[in-house]
């Protein structure tokens, strides 16, 4: 890109960083894949394989698919602190493939037993519960710092992207060819984004830059439990790398925003099973259905996450308010069954997770010290996950004694009581802002004393 280009006809960052596009293109790849198995292989227990106690057996496969990112979060956070991130990513994707191809041929040759399938799903989620967070900490090292919130905007993207793709193809692969084409393709799809991490290149690929040091972005201050700045000696040289427990000790308002959250994912993560349910039940249709609502919430939350930065207002205020629209769209289907009904609250709740996401976690890059941020980011990806496999496992249970509209019910009356308590926090707590003078002029000029970004 040439210096004389002006900055409004800048391409893309995806295409004028090749590194950060092949990094970006991998994750596309392995979170679509792992939501494909998911969503497929809930629907093939629902329409297919699933007995009288469907709800449950699908809410106990989603369980086992999301405990990886609360289980083995130390785990995660000392992998990705003391290895090469590029080396951690390449081979997290790769066993992920080389776990899903077997499989795949075992499945095409006879009938794959239950174990299997849900052995399979934890394999992956345990695969993805490493490269998830080893990205997001590895983006200062794809991106200079003035690209920090687009980045942060692709990375975010492709949750959505994988959800409109995978949850989209996911039920009609199980239609068309069965759940061994839903494996098939998602060995493929690891494999491939193996080879794309390994061809990219990272600025600390050896735990130093490449680069000059004055190219590596403005190092944020560590945040004290007492609400002031450390982290970086009088020199400038890094402070050890703290535990997982003082890292949240030390940001005391991002806990408690984490807690709000992870409440709310106790309601909102219920769709992946209410979704099936819902259209088995309610709906009378088929795969082509849940694909339809599946891709509703991930075009939402594409949408969402390419505009949350235009929302004005606070964080915390554009997060509670995003909850209590969350609250009416996810309740909505109960009160009032229908195709269009739904995918019209869907696409809404996605809108909302996308704005909560870009504004958070584009926060969240600023304030937490650079050295924390492996730890950091398991943090949160456990944290966020916790409530997922009890969510799972409640809402699948309660699918076999309740109607799939009650269930839509549940959720919405469940999120009202996180937006005010998310509402509430913002009006009482001091967030945990870096203060000038540290020579982090660039992440000062994004914050005020609010936590309001400029």
């Amino acid at each position: 890109m040439s210096a004389t280009t002006p900055r409004g006809r800048r391409l893309p960052l995806v295409l004028r960083n090749p590194s950060f596009g092949r990094v970006w293109t991998a994750q596309l790849l392995t979170q679509a894949a792992g939501r494909m198995f998911q969503v497929g292989a809930v629907w093939w227990l629902v329409g297919f394989a699933g007995g009288e106690r469907r709800g449950l057996e699908s809410g106990l496969f989603l369980m086992v698919s999301t405990l990886p990112a609360v289980a083995l979060a130390p785990v995660v956070a000392r992998v990705v602190a003391r290895h090469a991130h590029r080396t951690v990513l390449a081979v997290a994707a790769a066993v992920a493939g080389a776990v899903a191809v077997p499989v795949a041929l075992w499945a095409y040759a006879g009938d794959l037993p239950m174990a299997a399938v849900y052995t399979v799903g934890l394999a992956l989620a345990a695969c993805q519960a490493v490269f998830d967070p080893c990205l997001t900490t590895s983006v200062p090292e794809l991106v200079e710092d003035a690209d920090i919130e687009a980045a942060t905007g692709f990375e975010l993207s492709t949750q959505s992207l994988a959800g409109l793709g995978g949850g989209l193809l996911g039920p009609l692969l199980v239609d068309a060819g069965g759940l061994p084409a839903v494996v098939a393709v998602c060995g493929t799809a690891y494999l491939l984004a193996a080879l794309l991490v390994a061809s990219a290149r990272f600025r600390h690929a050896t735990g130093t830059s490449d680069a000059p040091q004055d190219a590596q972005g403005p190092q944020v201050a560590q945040v004290a439990p007492d609400g002031s700045m450390a982290g970086e000696g009088a020199h400038g040289t890094p402070s050890a790398p703290r535990t997982l427990r003082q890292i949240l000790a030390g940001l005391p308002f991002i806990r408690r925003v984490l807690l709000c959250f992870a409440a709310a994912n106790l309601f909102t993560t219920a769709v992946y099973v209410v979704m099936p349910l819902y259209t088995r039940g309610v709906l009378h249709s088929t795969g082509t259905t849940v694909a339809t609502l599946e891709a509703a919430l991930g075009a939402g939350t594409l949408v969402g996450s390419f505009t949350g930065a235009r929302v004005p207002g606070r964080p915390v205020a554009v997060g509670s308010a995003c909850l209590a629209v969350m609250a009416v769209a996810l309740g909505l289907p109960g009160l009032w069954a229908g195709h269009a009904t739904a995918i019209g609250a869907l696409a809404v709740a996605g809108w909302c997770v996308g704005v909560i996401g870009v504004r958070f976690v584009a926060l969240f890059q600023r304030l937490v010290p650079t050295a924390d941020k492996p730890g950091f980011f398991a943090v949160m990806q456990a944290l966020l996950g916790a409530t997922f496999p009890l969510s799972s496992l409640v809402f699948g249970a309660l699918g076999d004694h309740l109607g799939a509209r009650a269930l839509c019910l549940v959720q919405g009356a469940g999120l009202v009581p996180v937006a005010l308590a998310l509402w509430w926090l913002g009006g009482r707590a001091r967030p945990d802002t870096p203060r000038t003078g540290t020579g982090d002029t660039a992440t000062a000029a994004h914050l005020t004393p609010a936590g309001e970004t400029s």
